[in-house]
C-alpha cells in the first residue's frame, strides 16, 4: 500500500508545484533549473505546456501536499504529435525512493496512450553525470539515444554533456 496518490495537476497546484521545484533544484543534480529561474511563471508557463496535449500529474501524501510533479508537452509540427517532450520530474527529496518517480511515470504512460491522438514517444533529456535517473529511465524501458556534447553549462563555468532518451509506448 501506497502512502501517495498520483492525479491530474490542477491549477491550484501552482503554489505547491512552485514549492517543490525550488527545492528540488537546489539540490545538486536535482533540476536543470537553478532556484532563482524556478518562478511562478515558470511553473504557469509548464502547467499551460502540458494543458495544450500534453500531460501534467502529481503525487500527493496522504494529507494531500505534493510530493512530485511531472509536466510534459506535445510537440505541435504535425508530424510530431506523436511524441511528447521536454519532460520534467521532480521528486520532494524527503520522498526520493520511495516509488514516487516510478508511480508518475506509470501514470504518464496510461495517460500519453489515452490521449487523443495517442502519444507513443516520449523523450527526455538527463545530465550524463546523473546516473541514478538514468539507471530509473531505463528501468521504466527509455532507451539512450544520444549525448548532446557540452550541452549544460553550470554557474561555475562547467559544462556537462545530455543524454537524450526515448521510449515508444506499445
Amino acid at each position: 500500500m501506497s502512502d501517495f496518490t498520483v492525479r491530474p495537476a490542477r491549477a491550484d497546484d501552482a503554489p505547491a508545484i512552485l514549492i517543490l521545484h525550488r527545492k528540488v533544484a537546489a539540490l545538486p543534480g536535482g533540476l536543470a533549473r537553478q532556484p532563482e529561474e524556478v518562478t511562478a511563471d515558470y511553473v504557469a508557463h509548464a502547467m499551460a505546456a502540458a494543458s495544450d496535449g500534453g500531460v501534467n500529474l502529481v503525487a500527493v501524501d496522504a494529507d494531500g501536499v505534493v510530493c512530485g510533479e511531472l509536466h510534459v508537452e506535445r510537440m505541435k509540427v504535425g508530424i510530431f504529435t506523436h511524441v511528447l517532450t521536454d519532460l520534467t520530474v521532480a521528486v520532494d527529496p524527503d520522498w526520493q525512493g520511495r516509488g514516487v518517480g516510478s508511480a508518475l511515470f506509470r501514470a504518464l504512460f496510461e495517460a500519453a496512450r489515452a490521449l487523443t491522438p495517442p502519444a507513443i514517444r516520449i523523450e527526455l533529456w538527463t545530465g550524463a553525470t546523473n546516473l541514478g535517473a538514468q539507471r530509473l529511465y531505463e528501468r521504466l524501458g527509455f532507451k539512450i539515444e544520444g549525448r548532446m556534447v557540452g550541452r549544460g553549462r553550470y554557474p561555475d563555468g562547467r559544462v556537462e554533456d545530455d543524454i537524450v532518451m526515448g521510449l515508444l509506448l506499445d
